[in-house]
């Protein structure tokens, strides 16, 4: 099994730090494997299976993209092409590889709509991959959880466990409150329904944010239109304050626009701060049907009274207002940054490394969930079994998951060493994997958001050989989409492993072998 891992902002293959996976013909794939890039959040969950399987039968690959907030909406486009791409080209060269996808963070809204895409594909002629060869889905702070959604949306327990492993995450049913902050890519998952793992903490506002916060919805679809990073960065000026000014502008020619194709507009119940909200979403497009409004809460006859007399469109207006607006100013007064970001990772959006709470019926966190749910499912592949809908995980499922989490948040006193093998040979096609042990890739003393530096010294080590790749020792990781390649049947070869002290080079091979 194959295990493809996209990360947040900063924390994805960097150029001219990491060494990215590339073809027989040398042509860069916007991918590194696992300990190449080194991710102090998502390595505890996806680097779990490795020691529970066999040499050679699994891999986890980081996806490159551009994970910024300077042009967020191409940022997740290009994250969203780059997964599909190496998806593809692996399960082209090895037709008999199985996947699992993991996202955190932004990370998490390209796993989403990596994830509808592949369960949405036209029946028996897939594009990216068979539906049936993604094994499970693991969506960390999932900005497009619908509210009232479970943690397993799609299966026959949406509260409790994914379809096929029947270890309770929870014992309670009631959903988190809120909604995802992008509510425009929410949306069930199709063939894949059933196999998600779309975890939220209360208080984390990316994914649970307050219903009736119109006005900051509206801030938010701006905001992925505008280079935030600039903004973040060097507060506001001319300079970016005229591209502020474009993109509002923009937005309300294309409200006015909209208004003007719907002939009897002045007399529907929509209001103009719900064209605003329609037309600013960067995935709107001209002519669409407008959605039917979610209802709104009720509101107050002291805040309706003295609005009796006014006609009845500015009525609507005003009515929209109030009520898809209650929400706002509590959001504001809670300081949202802190409550979701917070300073040394005290914020919500962190919650998902130390959630545990056993007394409320919660054994594990979040990641050590699926840590556990990875390794079972790998297990699965290395055995070429089909995803048993009644297996149960055994001990060491958990062990293993709650050791790689913890590994990586305690303190290490020594340095970091990283020792990798090439793939042992097998006679199957799949791709090549390499093993890399988590427990060792942790130097601090809790994870943070920005890729280690010493992943410029990281071993040069052969990753799961998509179209029979080949280690090259100085590649810089792309900004944008990487043109696939011409695969290449790959053939193995027999790994040989070193015990080094710092970091070890390993001879790359010429085929692969993990499923």
């Amino acid at each position: 099994m194959v295990t493809i891992s996209v990360a947040g902002r900063g924390d994805t293959p960097a150029e001219g730090t990491t060494k990215l996976l590339v073809d027989a013909n040398g042509n860069e794939l916007p991918a590194a494997l696992a300990g190449d890039h080194n991710s102090r959040w998502v390595d505890p969950v996806v680097n779990a299976p490795a020691d529970d399987v066999e040499p050679g039968s699994y891999a986890a690959v980081y996806i490159a993209y551009p994970a910024n907030m300077a042009t967020y909406e191409d940022a997740v486009n290009a994250g969203v092409a780059n997964t599909q791409q190496v998806m593809r080209e692996i399960a082209q060269a090895c037709p008999d590889t199985k996947f699992s996808i993991v996202g955190y963070s932004e990370g998490a809204d390209v796993v989403r709509r990596v994830a509808m895409n592949i369960g949405h594909q036209e029946e028996g002629d897939p594009t990216i991959v068979d539906p049936d060869d993604v094994l499970g889905v693991v969506i960390l702070a999932d900005s497009g959880r619908s509210a009232g959604d479970g943690p397993f949306p799609g299966s026959k327990d949406p509260f409790s466990n994914p379809d096929g492993f029947d270890q309770q995450y929870q014992d309670g049913r009631k959903p988190v409150s809120g909604q995802g902050a992008l509510p425009g890519t929410s949306g069930d998952f199709g063939k894949l329904n059933g196999k998600i793992a779309s975890f939220c903490s209360e208080g984390d506002l990316t994914c649970a944010a307050p219903e009736n916060i119109s006005l900051l919805q509206l801030v938010v679809n701006v905001g992925r239109q505008i280079n935030v990073d600039q903004l973040e960065r060097e507060g506001l000026n001319p300079t970016n304050g005229m591209d502020v000014a474009v993109v509002l502008g923009r937005i309300a020619m294309t409200a006015f626009a909209d208004i003007a194709s719907q002939p009897n507009w002045m007399a529907s119940d929509e209001t103009f701060l719900e064209v605003l909200l329609r037309v600013s979403d960067p995935e709107y497009k001209p002519g669409q049907q407008p959605k039917e409004p979610a209802k709104s809460d009720a509101i107050s006859t002291d805040q309706m009274s003295p609005l009796a007399y006014l006609p009845q469109k500015v009525l609507n207006e005003i009515i929209g207002l109030i009520v898809t607006n209650q929400n706002t100013i509590p959001v504001i007064m809670s300081d949202p940054y802190k409550l979701t970001l917070g300073p040394d990772h005290t914020g919500h959006h962190f919650d998902y490394w130390r959630d545990a709470n056993p007394d409320e019926g919660r054994p594990l966190t979040s990641a050590e969930y699926a840590a556990a749910w990875l390794t079972h499912l790998a297990k699965q592949a290395q055995a070429g079994e089909t995803v048993d809908k009644s297996s149960e995980p055994d001990a060491a499922d958990f062990a293993a998951a709650r050791e790689a989490v913890e590994s990586a948040t305690k303190p290490k006193s020594a340095s970091t060493t990283t020792t990798t093998s090439a793939a042992p040979t097998t006679t199957t096609t799949a791709p090549t994997t390499t093993k890399t042990d988590a427990a060792v890739t942790s130097t601090t003393t809790a994870p943070t958001t920005t890729p280690p530096a010493s992943s410029e010294t990281s071993s040069t080590t052969t990753a799961p050989e998509v179209a029979n790749p080949q280690a090259r020792t100085s590649v810089a990781a792309p900004a944008e989409t990487v043109a696939p390649a011409e695969p290449v049947a790959p053939t193995t070869t027999q790994p040989t492993t070193t015990q080094p002290t710092t970091t070890t080079q390993t001879p790359a091979p010429t085929t692969t072998g993990a499923r």
